[in-house]
């Protein structure tokens, strides 16, 4: 197994504001915070292109597999290619989730589901403070 790129806090922060990222982008990737459902600039962006990790630039999603599941953040059936997105159980909140990182630098993205579309079932439910979109 690769090791995660690893920083700082001060270098995270830096990083996050060279790449004019979100003001929570930070506390969302790096602690795993969650933005406010509905707030996100990709919960309804539609267009063709793929979605990176706004931390390290890892493909994470394609944009054919996103879908509108009316919950607040942006939502895809599938992750780009298979070990991009780590997962880990999360018992937070007084219940068990399965969390998604970014399997190149840890960062937090959100949490996976069992309520997608077929064929996978599944719902990446994703924060788009740690998303970078780049178009086709």
């Amino acid at each position: 197994m690769t090791a995660k790129i690893q920083k700082t806090d001060a270098e995270w922060k830096a990083l996050l504001a060279e790449k004019g990222a979100e003001p929570v982008a930070f506390e969302v990737t790096r602690h795993a915070a969650t933005e406010r459902p509905f707030t996100g600039k990709y919960e309804a962006h539609d267009a063709p292109g793929r979605y990176h990790c706004i931390c390290c630039g890892a493909e994470l999603f394609d944009s054919a597999t996103k879908f509108d599941a009316g919950c607040g953040w942006p939502s895809f059936s599938q992750e780009i290619t298979a070990g991009a997105i780590e997962e880990h159980v999360d018992r937070s909140h007084g219940m068990a989730r399965i969390e998604t990182v970014c399997a190149s630098c840890g960062a937090h993205l959100g949490h996976v589901f069992e309520d997608g579309p077929a064929p996978t079932g599944l719902r990446y439910c994703m924060n788009s403070a740690s998303l970078d979109f780049k178009p086709r």
